[in-house]
């Protein structure tokens, strides 16, 4: 059986998550497709699901190397929890199929090729940011919490619950205490 992932870090990113799963289906012939719209960096359920579902004999599709793994660490764990299932990967864009030797081979360069470009980004991203601090320009993101600290404080005033007014503002619980708690040390 060919059971295919297909995955987008973003809800905005649906044409994207569309294309995967028309390749996955049309072009591979999966059986199959889990997929999600979530950041590589957070729980991934339909992977696990997926990884879950496979069974000796399967074959694992992923359009891309990076919907697989988010580094060579990840990679070498995920294709080890397949093969002691008796599953092989497939990635389409780099026709990479580990039944075979070769696959085997340009999985583990393009693994560590797509981990340096990764690194490279990352440190680029770095120097950015430091140079646009030095410069003034750069102030991080804008904290959310701050902004309802009225709200908060007016609807602990009122006698809602901490999480009741997390949930209704769209901020963390810690959030609510923070701003919570300056209403009674001013």
């Amino acid at each position: 059986m060919f059971i295919g992932y297909a995955r987008t870090s973003t809800v905005e990113q649906q044409y994207g998550l569309d294309h995967q799963e028309t390749i996955l289906i049309d072009t591979v012939g999966c059986d199959k497709v889990f997929k999600e719209q979530v950041s590589s960096v957070g729980k991934r359920p339909e992977f696990e699901a997926a990884i879950e579902f496979a069974r000796e004999g399967d074959v694992f599709v992923v359009t891309k190397l990076d919907r697989f793994a988010r580094s060579i660490t990840d990679l070498w764990n995920n294709v080890e929890r397949l093969r002691a299932k008796g599953v092989e990967l497939n990635i389409v864009d780099m026709n990479l199929d580990t039944s075979t030797p070769t696959g085997k081979l340009l999985l583990s360069l393009m693994g560590s090729i797509a981990e340096f470009e990764r690194e490279i980004l990352l440190e680029r991203q770095r120097i950015g940011i430091a140079k646009a601090k030095a410069e003034g320009k750069y102030k991080g993101r804008a904290p959310k919490a701050r902004d309802k600290e009225l709200d908060i404080q007016r609807m602990t005033a009122e006698g809602k619950k901490p999480k009741a007014i997390a949930e209704a503002l769209g901020i963390s619980v810690p959030s609510v205490y923070k701003y919570r708690n300056r209403l009674s040390s001013i």
